[in-house]
């Protein structure tokens, strides 16, 4: 089903290009994508395997947490995934054992965060695996997947902000266009009295 909010999001990257950066709070539009059933946890795993793949050296546990992601969404189909529930919460389980360090500060306590990409990757498994009826963890993970710190800017929408929110547009015109093809299939399906009726006349 096609929407407009994708042309929304071609609009932030704009502004990005033009004025240097954009609030994370622009990505709110998301929310109401996300409420059409199953785009959340396709987009979570869209956001997951995209982080698995990311260039960059890592070694030791961070290394092999890699090998696992990419070994856990190989051939799978962001747009209709079908990933292991065992192995993504032993996987999920792991990548926030990695990543569990905490600090205190005065209101209170912070996760500390050193592998970005590691975080996307435990972050979409988490979505996928319990909250993929919920578009407003579909908009957090977009900001999070989006979001660059820049010192004039701080943590915004900025710089290759725009190229992040291009992929997440072609996913989306990706996700409408298939939509649009199985609900045409769907109507082209003839209804079951009309089945009947075609049964008897061939008979």
């Amino acid at each position: 089903m096609r929407t407009t909010i994708p042309e929304k999001l071609l609009t932030i990257a704009a502004e990005i290009k033009e004025h240097g950066s954009a609030n994370l709070t622009r990505l709110t539009v998301l929310k109401k994508w996300f409420e059409h059933p199953h785009r959340l946890s396709s987009f979570a795993i869209f956001v997951a395997k995209r982080a698995s793949g990311s260039k960059g050296k890592s070694i030791g546990e961070a290394a092999k947490l890699f090998r696992n992601a990419r070994a856990l969404f190989k051939g799978k189909n962001v747009f209709c995934p079908v990933v292991s529930k065992e192995q993504a919460e032993r996987l999920h389980e792991c990548l926030q054992a990695f990543q569990n360090e905490h600090k205190r500060l005065r209101w209170g306590t912070t996760r500390i965060i050193k592998n970005h990409n590691l975080f996307l990757i435990e972050e979409g498994l988490r979505i996928y695996l319990w909250h993929s009826n919920l578009p407003q963890e579909g908009y957090r993970l977009a900001a999070t997947y989006c979001e660059h710190y820049d010192p004039p800017y701080g943590n915004s929408l900025n710089g290759p902000s725009a190229t992040k929110i291009h992929e997440i547009v072609r996913f989306m015109f990706t996700v409408e266009a298939l939509e649009d093809i199985e609900t045409k299939r769907q109507n082209c399906k003839p209804r079951s009295s009309d089945t009947a009726q075609i049964n008897e006349e061939g008979q």
